[in-house]
């Protein structure tokens, strides 16, 4: 059991967002769902909760209603190990009506906020030699999707 699970609030299309989600990552699975009773007839039947995996990480969808939406404060980080992992997460998470922003992050179709990220450049950020740290995060800083070939260059100086 996962301690913490993050609980994604939506206006009705929870179940949409859950099988969106599910198609695009690996070991996805729903792990239960709770639907409206006779507390809320004229929802009565429709999913209120579900709780699902995304390739072992533990979310829950709640169709709360219109009150609250999502903001780029809290964003969900894909870690990748390849550019062609990049451009999978990337393109699916796009698909639908999604947006790109800056720097590796998009916003789904749900107003959800995501980073898609090479774990390669990361490392090059975290390089014990500053100057070859910076180059590769200036590079980053003029990016839309992350391309780590780009930042290898810039890191390597060439």
């Amino acid at each position: 059991m996962q301690k913490i699970v993050p609980c994604l609030w939506f206006d009705g299309n929870g179940e949409d967002a859950l099988k969106f989600y599910s198609s695009i990552f690996p070991n996805s699975r729903v792990t239960d769902r709770l639907f409206w009773g006779d507390t809320n007839p004229s929802l009565k039947g429709s999913l209120l909760t579900a709780t699902f995996e995304l390739d072992g990480q533990a979310f829950m969808v709640l169709n709360g209603g219109p009150e609250y939406k999502f903001t780029p404060a809290i964003s969900m980080l894909v870690q990748c190990e390849t550019q062609a992992e990049v451009d999978y997460y990337w393109d699916r998470l796009l698909e639908g009506g999604g947006q790109p922003v800056q720097c590796g992050w998009l916003t789904d179709r749900y107003g959800v906020s995501w980073q898609v990220a090479p774990m390669a450049m990361i490392r090059m950020f975290q390089d014990k030699d500053p100057a070859k740290a910076a180059r590769a995060m200036r590079a980053m800083m003029k990016m839309i999707k992350l391309d780590l070939a780009v930042a290898q260059k810039a890191f390597d100086g060439e």
